[in-house]
């Protein structure tokens, strides 16, 4: 009995086409999930915004320098340093020379119910004033940044009472 090779197994078998992937439910979901995540960042971003103004360069227009020049000068700035925060004005400085106005508490943190206080005390002396200059040494914490501008702003507690709303960012 001879032995013959059927045809078949001699041809080289052509690979079966398995079809493409279809991926156009997977877009869909991704695009639904990119669309969500830009509109709930949008959303939480306003939730995160604090006012705060940029420093003003230039010489005062004519008209407003005319409206305050009988009114004393404040220029009421806080500095945010490692011993404490120092509070000055364009005619003083608050506090013994080289101390800080609201010096650190006893356990090593900002105290800013101090700090506060002081803030009521020069409302209280300078009650049209609205304006205050906010620095900070390069290594303060970014916290201490916004509850320093929290305590400058308003008092805290049932009564609150707006200090110091217009914020601006300086540097030392």
């Amino acid at each position: 009995m001879a032995f013959y090779y059927s045809r078949r197994k001699l041809k080289p078998r052509e690979e079966e086409e398995t079809g493409e992937l279809n991926i156009v439910p997977y877009l869909d979901i991704l695009m639904n999930l990119i669309i969500f995540m830009l509109l709930s960042i949008t959303g939480l971003a306003a939730f995160g915004t604090l006012n705060v103004n940029a420093p003003n360069y230039g010489a005062p227009s004519a008209g407003v320098a005319q409206e305050n020049a009988d009114q004393p000068k404040l220029t009421l700035s806080v500095l945010i340093s490692k011993k404490g925060h120092y509070i000055s004005s364009e005619n003083a400085i608050l506090g013994e020379e080289g101390a800080p106005s609201v010096p650190m508490k006893a356990d090593g943190s900002y105290n800013f119910d101090e700090l506060t206080a002081q803030m009521v005390k020069i409302k209280g002396a300078f009650p049209k004033e609205t304006k205050v200059i906010v620095a900070a040494e390069p290594e303060t914490p970014y916290e201490v940044l916004i509850q320093t501008m929290d305590a400058i702003r308003e008092t805290q507690g049932t009564g609150r009472q707006l200090l110091f709303p217009d914020v601006t960012l300086g540097t030392l």
